[in-house]
């Protein structure tokens, strides 16, 4: 059996002040913890979207953002961001461009989140034991879901938070 995934717990700034196991964290909105986001969209300006896994513990079977994670222990946020890029969707040498960061809040967890931006018109071999399903949605259609129970809270708070910051679609 693997051992469980520890993760930095961080202030409001993003500095370490602690450590703890995931199972700890998930369950514990007061243990903020990093993540990263990529907004993967392709050449027509409309973004990725992918499926999470009925399996997942959180959001199973909710549209979310494009690419998604937890910051390893000492990884930096770019790093973290072009793995998870790797390890979700296949997607390698590109370097995503860092947009924004905000805190996100729910019952079951806070997460400092750092968003990153990037442009691919490619086939995408995605991880199958994490994601269902992938596709490109339109901002209309992504507009036209919420609040109607298909996308996840995060991704609901991503897009307005991008909304908020770029005012455009890519």
């Amino acid at each position: 059996m693997d051992p469980e995934e520890h993760l930095e717990i961080v202030n409001y700034k993003g500095e370490v002040i602690g450590y703890a196991p995931r199972s700890e964290i998930h369950g514990n909105p007061s243990l903020l913890h990093r993540v990263v986001h990529v907004l993967v969209f392709n050449p027509d300006g409309e973004l990725l979207l992918q499926k999470r896994s009925q399996n997942k513990d959180v959001a199973p079977g909710k549209w979310d953002t494009s690419v998604g994670g937890h910051v390893g222990i000492g990884e930096d946020l770019l790093s973290s961001s072009m793995r998870e890029m790797h390890e979700e969707l296949g997607i390698a040498g590109h370097e995503p461009e860092y947009l924004y960061s905000y805190i996100h809040t729910n019952p079951y967890e806070t997460e400092l989140v750092t968003t990153f931006r990037c442009i691919s018109g490619v086939e995408f071999p995605f991880n199958r034991e994490e994601i269902d399903e992938i596709r490109f949605w339109s901002f209309e259609e992504i507009r036209g879901a919420i609040g109607k129970n298909i996308l996840s809270d995060n991704f609901e708070h991503e897009f307005m938070t991008y909304l908020g910051q770029t005012g455009s679609i890519i």
